[in-house]
């Protein structure tokens, strides 16, 4: 069997993109998806708390797993790694639709899955202490971190464009066509209108 699988880290994601990548890459090689395993949960989650853990207790050897990058596996080295060496034990086939890889119970496999893997986590802990040394120089600067106060977190999409608001009330915009430019709700651009403009429109 050829299962799809694939994952988002929060509902307010989706997996259509993915799909459409698995989708263009199985109609390229003349296959096609017998089962899709689709899920929204952190990568950070252990294996066995996803769907993907229940799929790799029913996957049996000759069957085919298409993803479309190893981090939909898992979000650390030792995660990807220990799946991918429980299918390459079992002789399942992982693809890779972004990476093009083609990973089975071989050494050459083997060794670009580790790199691979060793690669994505370094970078991810490099990104992780540069945003962390940025906040500490900024903290030390005087900048205060976090949304301003009073500012929901959909209303920080607002902070800063008092102008374009103001600008927009002027050619007699309406609410709906403002919070559609601005991506946000009407709501939210009313209390911020009430909040933080001085002569809102009413």
């Amino acid at each position: 069997m050829v299962y799809g699988y694939v994952r988002v880290s929060t509902d307010k994601q989706s997996t259509d993109n993915q799909r459409f990548e698995i989708e263009k890459f199985i109609k390229a090689r003349n296959m096609r998806i017998d089962s899709w395993v689709d899920e929204t949960i952190s990568g950070t989650k252990g294996i066995s708390e996803r769907q993907l853990g229940k799929l790799l207790k029913q996957i049996r050897k000759g069957d085919i797993l298409i993803t479309t990058e190893l981090s939909r596996l898992g979000r650390n080295l030792m995660q990807v790694m220990s799946f991918l060496h429980q299918c390459m034990e079992r002789d399942i086939i992982v693809f890779t639709v972004k990476e093009g890889y083609e990973l089975g119970n071989n050494i050459n496999s083997k060794i670009l899955a580790f790199a691979f893997s060793l690669s994505a986590e370094i970078e991810r802990n490099l990104i992780s202490q540069r945003t962390r040394e940025a906040l500490a120089r900024k903290k030390t600067e005087g900048t205060k971190l976090g949304r301003p106060k009073g500012l929901s977190l959909d209303q920080c999409k607002l902070a800063g464009k008092e102008e374009i608001i103001l600008k927009f009330l002027k050619e007699k915009k309406t609410k709906l066509y403002i919070s559609k430019k601005l991506g946000v709700n009407r709501q939210t651009l009313r209390d911020f209108m009430k909040n933080h403009l001085e002569s809102p429109q009413k």
